[in-house]
């Protein structure tokens, strides 16, 4: 019997949808899996608040490594981030088969219209998290709903070069489905 590999399972998704809710419950459900949250680890980064981009740019080499070492060791890591850039999907994907990891996309979608809907509702269930709010602004000053559009769009698109990854059904309220659909998505 060959031995587990250890998997990269990036959580894709447009913003408010689900991911970083989702990857919690998966890591809380199976012990030793990393959450590899960037925007989590962006806010370690000191002036965060006001260079969001600059200080993920920063973080995101670090993330890389953290997600190396610890699928080296043979373990799983979830990496909740939207990612609609193909080579910067590339780049994780890279970092996974380096080590001899698997690579596992999963998208969650909604629809274009629920999407914006969830985003502006975002928070409003749960406590806040602290980039929620410069993720809000920079969502404003790209053209606001219109962004959030693109956004999903960008990742049908995404889907469209990405073989391997798969659509995974995201409706609002529907948190229980959508966990158990990425869950059997796995097997």
């Amino acid at each position: 019997m060959l031995p587990d590999v250890s998997r990269l399972i990036h959580l894709n998704g447009p913003p408010g949808i689900g991911k970083s809710t989702l990857a919690k419950r998966y890591v809380d459900a199976h012990p030793r899996v990393l959450n590899c949250d960037v925007d989590v680890l962006r806010g370690l980064v000191g002036g965060w608040e006001g260079d969001f981009a600059g200080s993920g740019a920063l973080i995101r080499p670090a993330a890389l490594a953290m997600i190396r070492a610890y699928l080296a060791g043979g373990h799983d890591v979830v990496l909740p981030q939207m990612l609609i850039d193909p080579d910067e999907v590339v780049r994780f994907e890279a970092c996974a088969t380096e080590v001899g990891a698997q690579f596992i996309e999963r998208v969650l979608m909604d629809t274009p219209e629920a999407t914006v809907a969830r985003f502006h509702r975002r928070g409003a269930l749960q406590p806040e998290e602290p980039w929620h709010d410069q993720v809000r602004a920079i969502v404003a000053a790209s053209g606001g709903d219109e962004e959030l559009t693109r956004c999903h769009a960008a990742l049908g698109r995404l889907l469209t070069v990405r073989p391997n990854a798969v659509l995974v059904s995201s409706p609002e309220g529907a948190i229980d489905d959508t966990y158990r659909s990425f869950v059997d998505s796995l097997s």
